[in-house]
This record gives C-alpha cells, sequence and structure tokens, in this order.
C-alpha cells in the first residue's frame, strides 16, 4: 500500500507518525511536500491508496484535500471534515445540527450588530476569527468599551474572515480545560490543559496532564467527530455546571505533548486507522 504524506515542515508530530508508518509491513510511505508540489486540473494521476493531511497551513491543506479528491484519491482527513473543522461558524453550525452541547455562539455581520448581539449576550463574550488556530487573535471582552474598540480594529485592520464577527459566550473553566482525540470510531485519549491564562492551549503555554476518558467525556467527543464528519480529529470540551461542551474540533491535531502524558500512543492509533482507510474499510 502507498500513502501519501502531505505535509509542510516536518515537526515531532509528524516524525512519530513517519515512525509509525514505517514500522507497517506492507505500507511504503511517500512524502509531499507542500511547497514543492504542483497538480494540473483534471490529469492528476497519482500512485496512491490514500493521503493523510499535516500540513501547518490552512489554505494547502483545504485545497491539496480537495485536488486529491478530484484525482480519486481517499483522504484523511477529507475535504469536507477539513472545511468545517477549518471554519468556527461552520463547525458551530454542524454541531448545533447534531445537538452537540456548546457554548452559545452568536454571528453578526457588521460592528453595530456585533455590539448588539454581544449587549444581548452579556459580558464577558470570546470574540474569535472563524478561521485561525492556535488560540491567536482572541479578544476576551469584558464591557462596552473593550467591545467597541476590538470591533472597531477588527473592521479597519481586519481580513475577510475578520469581518465575520464570531461571538461566543465566555465560559469560566477554572484555569483548564480538556482536549480529547478521536480516531475513527474511538475517543482513544484526553488531556486536561491548564493555565492561569484564560486561553488554555499548549501552543500559548497550557500544561498538559492525563484526563481521564469517561464515558460521558467519550461519548460527547465521538458525537462530535460525527458531526464534522469523523475521521481523525482533537475534541476541545469545557466542563460546566450544565455539564461538558464543546468548544472546538481540530482536523489536523497536534498530539507531540499528549503522548507520554496519557500512555497512549496516538500515532501508531492514527497510522492503523489511514491504513485501514487505504484498504476501503
Amino acid at each position: 500500500m502507498k500513502i501519501g504524506l502531505l505535509h509542510s515542515l516536518i515537526r515531532k508530530d509528524e516524525k512519530f507518525l513517519i515512525d509509525e508508518f514505517n514500522a507497517i509491513k506492507g505500507v511504503e510511505l511517500v512524502m509531499i511536500d507542500d511547497r514543492e508540489i504542483t497538480f494540473t486540473l483534471g490529469n492528476d494521476h497519482f500512485d496512491l491508496d490514500v493521503v493523510v493531511e499535516r500540513c501547518i497551513n490552512h489554505s494547502r491543506a483545504l485545497h491539496g484535500l480537495r485536488l486529491f479528491e478530484a484525482a480519486g484519491i481517499k483522504c484523511v482527513n477529507s475535504f469536507n471534515v477539513a472545511t468545517i473543522c477549518g471554519d468556527k461558524l461552520l463547525t458551530s453550525v454542524a454541531l448545533a445540527e447534531n445537538k452537540v452541547p456548546q457554548p452559545e455562539v452568536r454571528v453578526a455581520f457588521t460592528e453595530e450588530s456585533a455590539l448588539k448581539a454581544i449587549e444581548e449576550m452579556g459580558y464577558p463574550v470570546v470574540l474569535k476569527p472563524a478561521v485561525g488556530s492556535w488560540g491567536r487573535l482572541l479578544s476576551k471582552i469584558n464591557d462596552r468599551d473593550a467591545a467597541e474598540a476590538i470591533l472597531e480594529h477588527k473592521t479597519v485592520l481586519g481580513s475577510y474572515h475578520h469581518s465575520i464577527f464570531y461571538i461566543q459566550k465566555y465560559v469560566e473553566k477554572s484555569g483548564r480545560d480538556i482536549r480529547s482525540f478521536v480516531v475513527g470510531d474511538k475517543c482513544i485519549a484526553a488531556i486536561y490543559r491548564t493555565s492561569p491564562h484564560w486561553i488554555t492551549n499548549t501552543a500559548r503555554g497550557g500544561l498538559a496532564t492525563n484526563c481521564p476518558v469517561t464515558p460521558e467525556l467519550s461519548e460527547l467527543s465521538l458525537k462530535a467527530a460525527k458531526a464534522v464528519g469523523g475521521g481523525i480529529v482533537a475534541i476541545d470540551v469545557f466542563e460546566t455546571k450544565q455539564g461538558l461542551m464543546v468548544n472546538e474540533v481540530n482536523y489536523t491535531m497536534e498530539y507531540k505533548n499528549s503522548i507520554t502524558t496519557t500512555g497512549v500512543n496516538i500515532p501508531k492509533h492514527m497510522a492503523e486507522y489511514v491504513v485501514k482507510v487505504g484498504e476501503g474499510k
């Protein structure tokens, strides 16, 4: 079986995954650098059974997946999953349609309507770019003065993505949240991400510790994964007084800090799942 690994820089995450693919008998791994590959629309013929996407850049990942699928190649994750998970608005819509609990979300298209929505929701709220990662460009808004200033800055300085105001009710999470890892039809592991800052992403300094995968967490994680199309995803979860709620779903999940933390060989599970997809199972 030939497996293509669509990548940018080779980080620790990719190195661990490469090692697992190389350990599987009968698998030939083909490295595909997104900085070098070109496509010929309607005339691409790739000698591959499946492509696993590990790009850093969302646009390259999204378009690369679509182009490989157009050439008849199975992809993990699929273009559809990447499209939904790469846009927080689309993720929230998918979660709502599938009745997956999440914090209140409102969407507005102008400064005026966004301010009205924020005032109706009540402070504090979190303003997020619909497309973004690693906890960047998030704004916790505590009062009207801050709301007016941030909305104006986003309008004047922002790109198209920042003209869509994605507003989420702030959830007091007592210094931590949960990231669970779903591969196929199983929630294989989870970590707590703890930080004195309200943003707990490990990319922003959050400390990772093991989180037991309870039946409640597993059920919610699998339901969220199914809502966005399934595959290999990481679910960000809030612990609230109303129970667990899904914050975001990530389609190119990072796991290098979670292997020893959880005791679970996450990339091995990923590699085995990709092989099954390539075999049509």
